[in-house]
C-alpha cells in the first residue's frame, strides 16, 4: 500500500484537489460567519446598545443570550483559523476561495439574521422606537451584496 505523510493511504490528485477546495471554502464560510457575528454583537449589542440577541425577556436573559452569541462567533472564528492553519501547512490555501467563502458566510449569516431572526422569529429588531424600513433595507441589501460578491469569487476560483 502506498502511504503518504502521516501514514495515510495516498489520495488521487483529483480527490485531493476537491478536498482542498472544500476545506478552503469551509474555512472561508466559518471565518465570514464568525466575523460578521462578532461585529454584530460587538457593535450593535455592546457599543450601540440597540438590541440584545434575545430581546423578549429580562435584561439578564438578554445578556446571557449575548454571551452565547459571542461564544458562537468566536467558536466559528477559531475553527476557521485552525482549518486555515491546516491548509497552510499542507500548502493548499486558495485565497480567492477563502475570501469568497468568507463573503458568502458573512452575507448568508446577515441575511439569515435580518430575515429569520428579525422578521420571522422576532427575536430582536435592529433598533427600537424608529422607522425600521431604512435599517432593514440597508441590512438586507448589504447581506445580499456580500453574498453575491462571495458567490462570484467562489465560482471564479472553481474555474481557475
Amino acid at each position: 500500500m502506498d502511504l503518504s505523510r502521516g501514514g495515510r493511504a495516498a489520495t488521487p490528485p483529483s480527490t485531493a484537489r476537491t478536498q482542498a477546495l472544500r476545506r478552503n471554502l469551509l474555512a472561508g464560510l466559518l471565518l465570514g460567519v464568525g466575523a460578521v457575528a462578532f461585529l454584530d454583537e460587538a457593535v450593535f449589542h455592546q457599543l450601540l446598545h440597540w438590541h440584545k440577541f434575545y430581546d423578549r425577556a429580562s435584561t439578564e436573559l438578554g445578556l446571557v443570550s449575548d454571551g452565547l452569541f459571542h461564544a458562537f462567533s468566536w467558536g466559528a472564528t477559531v475553527a476557521a483559523l485552525f482549518l486555515l492553519g491546516s491548509l497552510r501547512r499542507d500548502r493548499v490555501v486558495d485565497r480567492r476561495r477563502v475570501v469568497g467563502g468568507a463573503l458568502v458566510g458573512a452575507g448568508a449569516f446577515q441575511l439569515y439574521d435580518g430575515l429569520v431572526q428579525h422578521k420571522l422569529l422576532g427575536l430582536h429588531q435592529i433598533r427600537y422606537e424608529v422607522d425600521l424600513l431604512p435599517y432593514d433595507l440597508v441590512w438586507n441589501a448589504l447581506a445580499v451584496a456580500l453574498l453575491v460578491a462571495g458567490l462570484v469569487l467562489v465560482r471564479r476560483s472553481a474555474r481557475a
